[in-house]
């Protein structure tokens, strides 16, 4: 026969599962990555010692400014996630936290994935080059175009990729340059036919931008709202949904008819 608990004691009692169930869950992986900014590059400048951007079968020209892809890095597929991190990344505006398999193809390796990424890098390095040169009007026949970024993979560097393309051979299609010298940031996929996707993370790709000296950043239209969540003073968002669009939206920029440029 038992005795009656009083209520303090019972209480006592029925807390024990619930602390054990919380420190179970704190040590147990959870199905997320935690994301941060990470690194930007400028697509007008050289990696690793290579220019990020040659081409060849046609007159390219000296540019100015830069024009900076963006990245976020992410906790591995194979990383384990617990509740403090998950708990961390919600609390902080420079981290994300996101579904794994939003981030990562699920039941893959980790070198899987990691070709994955680079066969999606390499799509979209061509879709670039088919997009920027048929804006121009150019034979891709008798203009070579090579792109090479170490270290980075996915799709969601091909806008920079095109524009950067598009810079090198016409700037701004005055003799300017299509960055007006400024430092520009941006991302999205992109298409042949020029149509900018959206990629996600944009909200830590504007704080990696912010912090590597960029004021402009080119963001999909369909993620306007996100990108503005925790923008960095002083940086101008400009949506875009094609490539035309892009250049467009830049060069009258560079001509301060700032009325001219889409704005979030």
């Amino acid at each position: 026969m038992f005795s009656r608990l009083s209520r303090p004691g019972a209480l006592a009692l029925c807390a024990v599962p619930i602390v054990a169930l919380f420190a179970v869950v704190g040590a147990a992986p959870l199905p997320y990555s935690v994301a941060q900014p990470g690194m930007t590059a400028d697509v007008l400048g050289a990696d690793q010692g290579r220019q990020i951007i040659s081409i060849s079968g046609a007159p390219t020209r000296k540019t100015e400014g830069q024009l900076r892809m963006t990245t976020i890095v992410a906790t591995g597929p194979s990383a384990d996630v617990d509740f403090g991190d998950v708990v961390e990344g919600w609390l902080r505006t420079d981290r994300a936290v996101l579904p794994r398999d939003a981030v990562y193809p699920s039941g893959k390796s980790d070198k899987e994935i990691e070709r994955h990424n680079t066969h999606d890098m390499v799509e979209s390095q061509d879709s670039a080059t088919q997009a920027a040169l048929g804006l121009l009007g150019k034979d891709p026949k008798s203009v070579d175009v090579s792109l090479h970024l170490a270290d980075v993979g996915g799709p969601s560097a091909g806008l920079l990729f095109a524009l950067g393309i598009v810079d090198k051979l016409d700037g701004d299609g005055s003799g300017g340059d299509l960055t007006g010298g400024r430092k520009i940031a941006g991302t999205g996929t992109i298409s042949g036919d020029g149509t900018v996707g959206a990629v996600g993370g944009v909200s830590l790709k504007t704080q990696a931008a912010g912090r590597d000296g960029a004021t402009v950043f080119l963001v999909p239209k369909a993620e306007c709202g996100d990108a503005g969540s925790e923008l960095p003073k002083e940086m101008r968002l400009i949506p875009v949904s094609t490539l035309k669009g892009a250049v467009s939206a830049l060069r009258a920029l560079e001509r301060g008819e700032t009325d001219q440029v889409p704005s979030c």
